[in-house]
């Protein structure tokens, strides 16, 4: 495979960027194109994307999809679907597409149904709350094994079992699981223990902390209440737990909500709502597979990430989900994206000249335009947008009045309402003339008019992404995280990496392993450590 940096058509991007790229300006695009929405606006399962507000044109779109086809994006997805060992550094298939493919329509289908209709049959006994007495489900993982459930969850609490309460532990700090427990009964509480290896530090901490206190508080049937997904039976039968749910070497942590790492998603859903997360999902994999480069809507996305990141300069770039549900998005997309594609060097082992993967953060709007969205608008930094917004909310599924349903879907319209104006104000921005116009009521009056018009000038052209879900389902969420998977290899296809390890997770924990017993020991032997450590450790022993 052809690196981006050694086809012709990075050259010509080069030269086009230098010559017309670097100057282009929004305003003007829209001035000039009264159809440019329609043309810049993609249709993919679950999912619209207008891709008008960005820094696009012609030429721009062609290069890029000449950049794809050069450096054959095409056969590298192709690979991934197909099962080759496309992770080389850890000699593994990547196959996350086929825990969501329908049986008979994927790799390793039998084993992945026989899987996914145990791990529901399960989930179906524990959801039936009169003869199962469970009332709290508590899923102790980290990484993949906690952000992708705890993602969902929110996203999709309109559909969750109204008798059930989730409660997700990650951190090894003992604040986080501490404060969980103390709102449970033993009785009544299902844990998860989710580790594919059943090793990981910080989960198998936090699972016998967990066992300690179900002990503790006369809790007699561990096997009844704790639960496995992993693939170390063993090691989850020492621990004291039957029950375990597996998964195969070829599923990434994080793109492992689709597989038994999914058992509180499918309790909190149930087995109909989880089938229809991975059909969302599927049939983004289909358009993905099958649509053309120039209508495929992760492909686009993941171009306009190299344009950005790679010739426009932008170092970060923000997620503004306008859905209260969506608000543990941002943290999902920051560990597929940077441990992903947060590479250095390629897939031969040589330094990259160019940089990968940006900084993705964010918040939920309008949370969000009260506390960064200043910096977005007036700041110094080029930071493409990417606004979520879902057109139909769910409250009518909650049996509410219908008078204060009327009054949550007005505010949802003006939830909309700033998704929309927000773009649109990047866009367009306000010229000092026009901020010498206004007479806001907060200015001061001491101050000479044109300087506090400098102060309220913003200099629009700032690029922005709209996706339009119809509404936050099942279906559309699975469709929609599917679409930043894919996006997420295309941009590390034409990178040239390999987005499939995480290397960079080793190192720290295996200096942990070393500086653990310092800590805990007495003593003062930590010559051989750097200056720093050496003396912290001192200090933090007291």
């Amino acid at each position: 495979m052809t690196r981006c940096d050694r086809t012709a058509t990075w050259a010509a991007l080069q030269g086009h960027f230098a010559t017309h790229g670097s100057r282009f300006d929004l305003r003007d695009a829209f001035a000039r194109d009264a159809g440019r929405f329609d043309a810049l606006g993609f249709e993919a399962p679950g999912v619209f994307a207008d891709l008008s507000k960005n820094y696009l044109d012609a030429p721009t779109f062609r290069l890029l999809i000449d950049l794809a086809r050069e450096c054959d994006l095409e056969a590298q997805r192709d690979a991934m679907f197909e099962g080759a060992a496309i992770n080389t550094t850890e000699d593994r298939a990547v196959l996350h597409t086929a825990l969501r493919a329908p049986r008979g329509c994927g790799l390793f289908s039998r084993e992945v149904h026989g899987v996914l209709n145990a791990m529901l049959a399960y989930a179906e006994t524990v959801r039936d709350s009169a003869s199962s007495g469970i009332r709290h489900v508590v899923n102790i993982g980290i990484g993949g094994s906690d952000l992708g459930p705890q993602m969902v969850l929110p996203a999709l609490q309109a559909f969750v079992h109204p008798g059930l309460q989730f409660h997700f532990v990650s951190n090894v700090d003992g604040h986080d699981i501490a404060s969980v427990l103390g709102r449970l009964k033993p009785a009544e509480t299902l844990f998860i223990i989710a580790s594919k290896t059943f090793t990981t530090q910080e989960t198998m901490a936090n699972a016998h902390v967990a066992r300690v206190w179900f002990e503790s508080r006369g809790g007699k049937d561990i096997a009844r209440h704790f639960v496995a997904t992993t693939t170390n039976v063993e090691a989850a039968g020492e621990f004291g737990i039957i029950r375990t749910f597996g998964f195969w070497d070829w599923v990434g942590g994080r793109y492992s909500l689709w597989s038994a790492i999914g058992l509180p998603i499918a309790i909190a859903l149930g087995a109909d709502q989880f089938r229809d997360l991975l059909a969302g999902a599927y049939a983004m994999d289909q358009h993905f597979a099958q649509a053309p480069l120039p209508s495929n809507v992760p492909v686009l996305l993941g171009l306009l990430d190299v344009w950005y990141r790679n010739f426009h300069g932008a170092a970060s770039r923000s997620i503004a989900p306008y859905h209260q549900g969506l608000k543990r998005l941002p943290a999902y997309l920051q560990q597929l994206e940077m441990e992903s594609n947060g590479k250095r060097v390629d897939r031969d082992g040589e330094a990259l000249p160019f940089a990968t993967s940006p900084v993705v953060w964010g918040e939920p709007g309008t949370n969000g335009q009260h506390a960064y969205f200043q910096m977005l608008h007036q700041g110094t930094d080029l930071i493409p947008v990417e606004f979520i917004l879902v057109r139909r909310p769910t409250f009518g599924s909650a049996g509410l009045d219908p008078v204060l349903l009327e009054q949550l879907e007005r505010q949802h319209a003006m939830l909309l309402a700033n998704g929309l104006a927000q773009s649109q104000a990047l866009m367009q921005g306000k010229t000092a003339e026009q901020a010498l116009a206004d007479s806001p009521p907060t200015a001061s009056k001491q101050l000479d008019p044109l300087t506090l018009a400098q102060h309220r000038h913003f200099p629009g052209n700032r690029p922005s992404t709209t996706l339009l879900l119809e509404r936050l389902t099942p279906h559309g969420l699975g469709a929609l995280v599917a679409m930043y998977e894919h996006r997420v290899f295309t941009s590390g296809a034409l990178w040239g990496i390999n987005s499939f390890d995480q290397w960079g997770v080793e190192l720290g924990k295996a200096l942990c392993n070393d500086l653990l017993p310092r800590l805990m020991a007495g003593g003062s032997d930590n010559a051989d450590l750097d200056g720093s450590t050496a003396g912290l450790i001192n200090r933090l022993r007291g």
